[in-house]
């Protein structure tokens, strides 16, 4: 089973109701709704732009805590090529407004993982909107969307936005879009005479090489697009590069060496399914540009006023500490905290202790600000 879902048998007093909704366009989607025997005021909803969050690890316990939780699949859940980020937000629009329906006075996003930076950019836009097209054009325009603004935001163990955390996987040795194997030598992290560990030199020009990857590929799609090509499809070969994932000296913490898929990393960058793996021109530049997409975490907290809570377990393979120290620096909430959570995994996988201290501390800071149960 796949460490961000839960066992499906629901404990005493804990009921489960699946959702249908549709979206302000149109888009259609499904929320699995978990509710305590006394529903309270606050409910939690949860969503990642292409994961499915219906059986998400922290919907059952929440609950017990005395939260109704609205674990939501976009429309894009399981499908990410496709995907646009702008019409990601009028699905989450549809999950909070079904949630003030049912009388909770006060909605909370709990921004998990990739959906960190999707709540980001939600509140920023039902705070003061902005966009008023994805980058490819076309609607959804969310300067006129029915955005209701959530009460606070929980930041749980959450990346720096699509666009942001693909880059810092992408292979940048890579030569050939076309074909993986087709290697510079020079900009090869899996080439010995680099590392582990790798050197500043080496740090920064591979980091360089691959921000010039990503607006390569950029490039390439704005080409496609000037010369009547409205979508296509294509996929972009190695994206689990991070140097990260090999040198435990870069961005220290107490994680292991590896990605969430194992401690073979050339095997997960060369691995036929990954990370931004297939994509179209018109999804790239929603959400895997690093210079046209709208959902970059760190401006849109930049924009966000309601209270933040972030957590994040040390042990995380795939977000370090600069990473969540630049999401809490960021963050233009006057009240805001930031929690360690020592040892915890990105998944908190057979973890119980962690988990619970996660969702103890976010009872408890939402009590602290009467969101509590």
């Amino acid at each position: 089973m796949s460490p961000v879902r839960q066992g499906t048998a629901l404990p005493a007093g804990v009921t489960r109701e699946l959702v249908p909704l549709t979206a302000e366009d149109g888009g259609q989607l499904d929320g699995a709704l978990y509710a305590p025997a006394e529903r309270g005021g606050t409910a939690l909803v949860l969503m990642h732009p292409s994961v499915g969050f219906h059986h998400h690890y922290a919907l059952v316990p929440l609950a017990q805590r005395g939260f109704t939780t609205l674990g939501l699949n976009s429309r894009f859940a399981g499908n990410e090529g496709p995907l646009i980020m702008e019409q990601v937000l009028l699905d989450l629009a549809a999950g909070i407004r079904h949630l003030r329906g049912l009388g909770h006075d006060h909605v909370v996003l709990v921004g998990n993982s990739g959906g960190g930076a999707l709540a980001a950019f939600y509140q920023a836009q039902a705070e003061r909107p902005t966009v008023t097209a994805p980058p490819a054009g076309g609607p959804p325009d969310l300067t006129t969307a029915d955005l209701p603004a959530a009460d606070a935001m929980v930041i749980l163990n959450a990346h720096r936005g699509r666009a942001q955390v693909l880059t810092a996987w992408l292979d940048p040795a890579i030569t050939d879009e076309a074909d993986p194997m087709a290697r510079d030598p020079e900009l090869d992290m899996f080439d010995v005479r680099w590392g582990p560990p790798y050197d500043a030199e080496f740090v920064h020009r591979y980091r360089e090489a691959q921000e010039a990857r990503n607006r390569r590929i950029t490039g390439w799609v704005e080409e496609r697009r000037a010369a009547g090509a409205e979508d296509q499809a294509f996929v972009v070969h190695g994206t689990a590069a991070d140097l990260r994932f090999l040198d435990l000296w870069l961005d220290p913490s107490d994680r292991a060496a590896g990605t969430y898929r194992g401690p073979d990393v050339r095997a997960a960058d060369l691995a036929a399914t990954g990370l931004g793996r297939c994509s179209t021109l018109t999804s790239w530049l929603s959400q895997w540009s690093l210079d046209t997409t709208n959902a970059a975490a760190e401006p849109n907290l930049a924009a966000c006023s309601v209270p933040a809570l972030f957590l994040q377990g040390t042990s995380d393979q795939g977000i370090f500490p600069s990473d969540t120290e630049a999401l809490f620096a960021a963050s233009g909430a006057s009240d805001r905290e930031l929690h360690w959570i020592r040892g915890g995994t990105h998944y908190f996988d057979n973890q119980p202790e962690r988990q619970a201290e996660a969702f103890d501390g976010i009872t408890e800071w939402l009590r602290r600000r009467k969101m509590g149960p």
